[in-house]
């Protein structure tokens, strides 16, 4: 069996000088010809407007601290071990509660493992005594952060979700629950479907529907909801999947060469997709967006994290089915939003079902207090529908 071992992520800092010189060298196109004065989210229908990412670059060359988030992941624990002859880097914060739970979290594209560092210490060591405690492990994607990049095909989701229940099996969690949103919720169906002897049930912010489901008999908001899952797809907004999924060598030179390509192709998915009117610093911090977009530049991964999309996008089991229990929340501004009545084709035990007020495709990060309430109260649903105490 491999070994797990400590890691600690630090950049040299010749790395870090040479992301300031590309920074302060960075050639700008002209601005957008759909320009308007801020706020108006129409400021964005070419894409990121200049003026948004000429103040961010100036941030992160002279203001951003990229140490300041390299000890962060320090506290809360890292660490690495190899996994079907792939090296995986993990965060793993055990809880000194004696009856908790181990929990697995899986982020997205764009996201990475800094969705969850404002979250871990919460969920481990819960300040109310009566809300589940979790010994909490947030893997990095094979191809993200500091995984290791495949150097072949074949690992998509299911191959993901099978090297999950080895890691969880090597940290001594023979049974545990799991949480994810984005291609973290694929990976979390699949866990909930594939492996029901070791997850106890499941939270997920993406409840995949089997295909060929009508909208009839659906409300008037499922049928909107459903209309627009399927025009993100098929229309323009889903083209950067499509690139992704086709041709992911091809942007990845830009996105590994030119931070601020690497930035403009990441922060435009943040403004989509997060719930807000003009901008993403609406409820998200700069810190936190640079944090993910430097993980992502520090360690190469642009294109390598982009080939998720070749190995696995519209790749789920139509006959997969979830019949542990699972706590599925559907924010208001995600991308993604399944009608209840086609959720429970695939999640045969739905035993909490929340659609919140505010938030969207970043909950740990637009709306954090949120976004733990609403996993501690989904989990504790989870575990006292398969026995395990809430």
């Amino acid at each position: 069996m491999s070994t797990v071992h400590a890691f600690e992520a630090h950049a040299t800092d010749a790395d870090l000088e040479d992301l300031r010189a590309r920074l302060a060298a960075a050639r700008l196109p002209e601005a957008e010809t759909v320009y308007r004065a801020g706020p108006n989210p129409r400021r964005w229908e070419q894409g990121v407007p200049l003026a948004d990412i000429v103040d961010l670059v100036d941030y992160w060359r002279t203001g951003y601290d990229w140490r300041s988030f390299e000890e962060r992941l320090h506290r809360i624990g890292q660490f690495r071990t190899t996994i079907d002859g792939l090296g995986i880097h993990f965060l793993h914060r055990r809880s000194a509660r004696a009856d908790a739970t181990p929990l697995i979290l899986t982020h997205g594209w764009p996201g990475s493992i800094a969705e969850f560092v404002d979250v871990v210490d919460e969920l481990a060591d819960p300040h109310d005594v009566d809300v589940p405690a979790f010994h909490v492990v947030a893997p990095s994607l094979p191809g993200f952060g500091y995984s290791d990049k495949p150097a072949s095909t074949g690992w998509g989701t299911e191959r993901i979700a099978a090297a999950w229940v080895e890691l969880m099996g090597r940290l001594g969690y023979g049974t545990f629950a799991a949480h994810g949103g984005d291609w973290g919720g694929n990976i979390t169906t699949v866990l909930g479907g594939r492996f029901p002897q070791h997850v106890l049930g499941i939270h997920t912010t993406f409840a995949d529907a089997p295909p060929g489901l009508t909208t009839d008999g659906l409300t008037a908001v499922e049928r909107r909801w459903a209309e627009e899952t399927r025009g993100f797809y098929a229309g323009p907004r889903g083209a950067y999947a499509k690139q992704q999924a086709t041709r992911p060598q091809t942007i990845g030179y830009s996105l590994v060469d030119s931070p601020v390509g690497l930035l403009a192709w990441i922060l435009d998915k943040f403004a989509e997709w997060s719930d807000t009117e003009d901008s993403p610093f609406e409820t998200i911090s700069r810190d936190r967006v640079l944090d993910d977009v430097t993980l992502y530049w520090l360690t190469r991964t642009g294109a390598s994290a982009a080939r998720i999309y070749y190995e696995s996008h519209s790749s789920m089991d139509p006959e997969l089915r979830v019949e542990v229990p699972s706590a599925i929340t559907m924010y208001p501004r995600d991308i993604e939003k399944t009608p209840r009545p086609w959720a429970q084709e695939r999640y045969r035990q739905i035993v909490r079902w929340r659609t919140p007020d505010a938030g969207g495709h970043f909950p740990s990060l637009e709306v954090p207090e949120y976004f733990v309430q609403d996993l501690q109260e989904g989990l504790a649903a989870v575990l006292a529908a398969s026995g395990r105490r809430s």
